[in-house]
């Protein structure tokens, strides 16, 4: 009897221990540097991915549509143009940046506009020259980050894909674990829980739908950034105090020096 009390007291002393590091890890004051940035529609940019680059941001979106065996950056059909390639103008200046230094960490998103199938096929051929800094299953400590986004296949199909690939997700589907595991962010538009402007405060019902969304998420293990959100330095402060972990702006100079000022803001 005492043998088996001991080994309960020892198991709910690791459960309290997980669950106050756990807790911990998302309450604790969260000092935000540009490496928790994120440059939305990075290629509507004068120069594409080295202006986020070189401000230091941790995250990059590109949006792709699949086009005679290659991708094509554009936000719209309209504006495709063979030029402006992914290799071209995100693949191959990534990868000059890491043969230089394989220790600055980003995540690429990837934002699929259409036939998720052609396109995830053809972005795994072009990322082979890249294979070894991706992060994957088995190893979590390389510098990037491969994230899809847009049109995604369904979670069920996330194990046909190398374990290079992971998947931006927005709530809107279930996921066994295993699937889950392959999400390694969640992104959601600000417009689906506040009509807010930026301008003034957040209003408190906003506040508590927004809050409660990002609790949710933390408590399932991921981070999470808004889109649609206002754009900024009051809208970036209120996600910051809200809890948000990544901050997205079409902003970037202007994001950058207003990171490159603050001493960190408290969740909640």
């Amino acid at each position: 009897m005492l043998s088996l009390f001991n080994q309960n007291k020892k198991r709910f002393f690791f459960l309290s221990l997980s669950l106050f590091l756990f807790l911990t890890c998302f309450s604790q004051e969260k000092h935000y540097t540009v490496a928790d940035a994120h440059a939305h529609n990075d290629y509507m940019h004068p120069v594409p991915f080295y202006t986020a680059w070189n401000a230091g941001f941790g995250s990059i979106e590109a949006d792709v549509y699949p086009v005679d065996g290659v991708l094509l950056v554009s936000h719209t059909k309209k504006a495709l143009s063979s030029e402006r390639t992914l290799n071209r103008l995100y693949l191959k200046p990534l990868l000059e940046q890491l043969k230089k230094n394989d220790k600055r960490k980003v995540s690429l998103l990837i934002d699929i506009k259409e036939n998720y199938k052609e396109s995830l096929h053809l972005l795994i051929q072009e990322l082979k020259p890249l294979k070894k800094y991706l992060v994957s299953d088995d190893d979590l400590n390389k510098p990037v980050t491969i994230l899809i986004s847009g049109e995604r296949p369904p979670p069920a199909e996330y194990k046909n894909y190398p374990h290079h690939i992971f998947f931006d997700d927005d709530l809107r589907v279930f996921h066994t674990p295993d699937e889950w595991k392959r999400v390694r962010l969640v992104s959601l538009s600000f417009q689906r829980y506040s009509h807010w402007n930026g301008e003034g405060n957040l209003p408190d019902s906003d506040r508590k739908v927004l809050t409660h969304v990002i609790d949710s998420v933390h408590s399932a293990g991921k981070k999470i950034r808004f889109w649609a959100a206002p754009d900024n330095e009051n809208s970036w402060v209120t996600q910051m105090k809200l809890g948000a972990d990544i901050i997205g702006t079409d902003k970037i100079q202007e994001l950058a020096a207003f990171l490159g000022k603050q001493p960190g803001y408290k969740s909640k």
